[in-house]
């Protein structure tokens, strides 16, 4: 992969690498620091990369290795309304109660939801990206879906179906 390409993919998959990192960590400036982390490791490890038609895959790997890494450093708390507060406003307008409740997840769940029907991920890639099963993922999918439907029941505009 030449140095183009890299700088193409990166941008490519920027606002995806935002999202990814968002739903494991609270602060802007800390997905900023890990998604940065994630490009330089990536760049220095470009020859370990097998397929480049894996490259995002790759990348959002890295991402979330590194995502975990710097939440074990900081372990502080911070509230959800916090975490919404940074979640890009033109998202949350839409459908300011699910953001709320994905945000509530515990992270086994909040994660798998996010790559998956954010970012469009693949239970198989979201499988390698988090060092699990299928069907683990396929589980904490159900398990994230059947939560939030419980929690959104009653509210307009999400009835279950």
């Amino acid at each position: 992969m030449t140095k183009e390409s890299f700088t193409r993919e990166v941008l490519a998959a920027e606002k995806s690498l935002y999202y990814v990192a968002k739903s494991i960590l609270p602060d802007d400036e800390d997905c900023a620091d890990a998604i940065q982390n994630a490009i330089l490791s990536a760049y220095s490890r470009l020859d370990t990369l097998k397929q480049e038609c894996y490259f995002k895959t790759w990348l959002t790997r890295i991402l979330i290795n590194e995502s975990y890494t710097l939440l074990r450093k900081r372990r502080d708390v911070i509230s959800y309304e916090d975490y919404l507060e940074n979640v890009p406003s033109e998202e949350t307008d839409q459908y300011p109660e699910l953001w709320q409740e994905i945000a509530e997840l515990p992270g086994k769940y909040r994660v798998p939801v996010v790559l998956h029907y954010v970012e469009g991920y693949s239970t198989k890639e979201i499988a390698g990206m988090l060092k699990t099963t299928e069907g683990s993922v396929r589980t904490r999918l159900y398990r994230g879906r059947n939560r939030l439907r419980e929690r959104l029941k009653g509210v307009a505009g999400y009835e279950a179906y």
